[in-house]
């Protein structure tokens, strides 16, 4: 179970942590010819084989590079404005199948210090990084069909507010939920919707009040799902599972 959870906090960290926006934009217009993506599969490989911990693995490192390569090259061959969301599933399936097949045909592999990295402690951080810039990503991909009235909004926003704003907002209610406070996620729920009320009063439509709505639920939604299942695979640990 550690390992698998090592292998998912790799992926986590080389596709949605170091992976810069030129880097992505640059595999979109170049497909297979970008650069950036044969430096992107090979950091998949190298972050596993660092979490890992164990030279031995490296063929398994391999393999997650390769593949990482193939999957990402045909998924921005075929990619275009229409199945961007579909494609965006697909990837990440097939990425987390290929992590899953490795960790089944792997066996208990020498770990780092367990003192520091209990499967607890793993599975804390696993959760922690889901509802930062992954959660953001599947967020933006889930509400990307009513992003065109985006132009109507105040020019005066901070640059990428919002985003942080909603990484913010999932640390909390998932340190609310495996700390056991879920009081605070009402506190939280109240006090966005109080700072939030004048742009929605202000506003001259429904759009304003409906996209706020459906992204803070959609936000609300992926830390309360990551925490419950973080608990729930906890307990299992514990339980010798």
């Amino acid at each position: 179970m550690l390992l698998l959870i090592k292998l998912l906090i790799a992926h986590l960290l080389g596709d949605f942590f170091l992976q810069p926006k030129a880097w992505i934009a640059d595999k979109v217009q170049k497909k297979f010819r970008s650069g950036w993506l044969y430096v992107h599969a090979l950091l998949h490989g190298v972050l596993a084989l660092l979490l890992s911990w164990d030279l031995s693995f490296w063929w398994a490192a391999l393999i997650i590079s390769v593949s990482h390569l193939i999957i990402d090259g045909l998924k921005m061959t075929f990619q275009n404005g229409r199945n961007e969301r579909v494609l965006f599933f697909l990837d990440q399936l097939m990425h987390l199948m290929v992590i899953g097949v490795l960790w089944y045909v792997w066996t208990d592999p020498p770990m780092l210090p367990d003192s520091i990295f209990t499967v607890q402690n793993c599975l804390n951080l696993a959760a922690l990084m889901v509802v930062t810039l992954p959660s953001s990503v599947f967020i933006k991909i889930m509400i990307s069909h009513w992003m065109p009235f985006k132009g109507e909004q105040d020019n005066n926003s901070l640059e990428s507010a919002g985003k942080y704003i909603g990484m913010l907002e999932r640390i909390f209610v998932l340190v609310f939920i495996l700390t056991g406070h879920w009081e605070g996620i009402g506190f939280l729920i109240a006090a966005k919707s109080i700072f939030r009320f004048g742009d929605i009063k202000e506003s001259t439509g429904l759009k304003l009040t409906e996209y706020f709505m459906i992204g803070t639920l959609l936000s609300f939604g992926m830390a309360i799902f990551t925490g419950l299942i973080t608990l729930k695979l906890i307990e299992l640990v514990n339980a010798g599972y």
